[in-house]
């Protein structure tokens, strides 16, 4: 095509991809190491059934929204790859963990009153943590992967603008079908048997993780702004 004058017509401007960092940096490893102990501490408190007031939840309640917004953190600076080998890597780490709390459940102890006791506390503790850590595998990776695709694909469209959008957003699609997934494995091993109590558990654990993001949005935002000015590979990955 060409212009009245002969001279060809400009093409239009390509779309700018969107800026992701490499994850060859310390602060990588860092956000890395926080996830997987943040997971596997909320997987111990899982176990335990908390009631406040009307409210069921499980002991994990104040720790697990961490993950969430650390894995946004992840998503947004470091892409859907970096997100995805984070999840994995966190995940292999709680079964690894699992692991262990079994191997120390059936190692022999003491057989006198005190042996007998600790053994007895330690089991009751330990020992449903790795059906948690079966619901935790299927709902987080799967909440997890949701909401780090939702946010990549937000940010394709928005560039850097709208992180507020994208924070809020792509956390309610991977709450909802975490917790839904989480809650229908957990409620068994803290001991929800009946169906009105299953749903409070599966929305008072919704509707309060999705609030704890969406509050900490301008906290969360603050934490994505200072790690893109430290990460100088940001924009070339």
């Amino acid at each position: 095509m060409t212009t009245p004058s002969g001279s060809a017509a400009p093409k239009t401007a390509l779309k700018t991809p969107p800026r992701f960092a490499s994850i060859g940096s310390p602060y990588f490893a860092i956000i890395l190491a926080v996830m997987a102990v943040v997971l596997i501490l909320s997987n111990i408190g899982a176990s335990k059934g908390v009631l406040i007031g009307p409210i069921v939840t499980d002991g994990g309640f104040f720790l697990f929204p961490l993950a969430y917004i650390l894995g946004d953190v992840v998503s947004e600076v470091y892409g859907f790859k970096a997100a995805r080998k984070a999840i994995i890597t966190t995940f292999a780490l709680s079964v690894f963990a699992s692991l262990c709390y079994w191997i120390i459940i059936v190692l022999p102890g003491f057989g006198d009153e005190y042996g007998n006791a600790k053994q007895a506390a330690i089991e009751g503790a330990l020992g449903p943590v790795p059906l948690i850590v079966l619901a935790s595998l299927l709902g987080f990776f799967a909440g997890q992967t949701i909401n780090s695709w939702v946010l990549v694909k937000m940010k394709e469209r928005s560039g850097e603008k709208s992180l507020w959008a994208r924070l809020m957003g792509s956390s309610g699609a991977g709450e909802f079908v975490d917790t839904l997934i989480f809650c229908s494995i957990a409620a068994s091993v803290i001991g929800i048997t009946d169906f009105g109590t299953f749903v409070n558990y599966v929305v008072v654990g919704f509707v309060y993780k999705t609030a704890v993001e969406f509050i900490f949005v301008p906290v969360t935002s603050l934490v994505i702004g200072w790690v893109k000015k430290r990460e100088p590979s940001y924009g070339a990955a």
